[in-house]
Formats: structure tokens, C-alpha cells, sequence
């Protein structure tokens, strides 16, 4: 029994940390990436858990760094709006897709830009321990075909979507 156990946890343990890290794109141009971008999808977190008509609006700043605006409205009470503020930067200039964000001190999480579409029309955005995930786009609605190719891209970086959300974008 004790043979089996460990067994179990040794390949539990490999299949963690066995898993490669996500792939970033290779730039990212930070002024085309400022504006707001709507919420389509979603890995379950507990930030988010209430919400409906997520939307998040980077702004640019004269320091380099970014200003993080995230809005979302109560899916019970959609006339309350709940709001986070925050700041992010890169912090290695030679993988711009690679991100840190900050929303309380001292803690940061990791926000890494696996997909950009040429246009800036949509993104696909993980961290490493793939506890996170999101897809967002420039429009309320994705269509279904771009969908499923970020699913596929989500997919063959790691993540597993099975729990995935789609964001309900029904508020004015």
C-alpha cells in the first residue's frame, strides 16, 4: 500500500513539474495594447466570481509602466459596478510578453501574453502556473471560429479549459 502511494506521488509529482511554461509572443507594441479590451473567457478565479461585463483598460504612463483599470458589474445587482485598480510592467525588456501586475502590495502575479492577434483585436493571456487564464478582444463578442483557435492555443500551452468561463457581456 505504502509501494502504491508512493508511486501515485511520484507521478503526480513528475506530471506537475514536467509541464513546460506557457509560450509568449515575441513582441508586444505596449501603446497598441492600451484601451480597453472585453472579457470573453475566463479560468474560474475568486476575483471575478460575481461578475458579468468584465472589461479591463490599460493606460500607458509616462514612467513606462501601466495603470490597470478592471470593471465588472454584479451579476445580481447589475447596476453595481465593482472596480480594481492596479499597475503593470515588464520587467525583462527583451520579453515584453511577460508581465507583472500588482493590485495590492506587495503582492504581483504573473501575466504573460501567449496569443496576439496582428491587429490587437484579441489576446490570450495565462501565467505560468496555469492557475489563470483569459481571452480578451477589443469587441463584446468573439466570433466562433476565433474562439475555438484560442482554445487550441490555450490547449497546446498547458491549460487545461474544462472549467473555462464565458463571460456574460450583456450590460450597456
Amino acid at each position: 500500500m505504502k509501494k502504491t502511494l508512493f508511486l501515485l506521488g511520484l507521478g503526480l509529482f513528475g506530471t506537475v513539474y514536467s509541464q513546460q511554461k506557457p509560450v509568449v509572443v515575441s513582441t508586444v507594441d505596449l501603446n497598441r495594447y492600451t484601451g480597453t479590451w472585453f472579457e470573453i473567457a475566463r479560468l474560474p478565479n475568486f476575483f471575478e466570481r460575481k461578475l458579468k461585463c468584465i472589461t479591463a483598460t490599460y493606460t500607458l504612463r509616462d514612467d513606462g509602466e501601466i495603470t490597470v483599470l478592471n470593471k465588472g458589474h454584479y451579476i445580481t445587482e447589475p447596476s453595481k459596478v465593482n472596480t480594481a485598480t492596479g499597475v503593470a510592467w515588464v520587467p525583462d525588456k527583451k520579453i515584453p510578453a511577460k508581465l507583472k501586475v500588482q493590485f495590492f502590495w506587495p503582492f504581483s502575479g504573473d501575466y504573460w501574453i501567449i496569443d496576439l492577434e496582428k491587429d490587437y483585436k484579441y489576446v490570450l493571456v495565462g501565467d505560468p502556473s496555469f492557475k489563470y487564464l483569459w481571452i480578451l478582444a477589443r469587441e463584446k463578442k468573439m466570433d466562433e471560429n476565433t474562439y475555438q483557435m484560442l482554445l487550441k492555443k490555450a490547449v497546446e500551452n498547458g491549460f487545461d479549459i474544462k472549467p473555462l468561463i464565458k463571460t456574460e457581456q450583456d450590460c450597456n
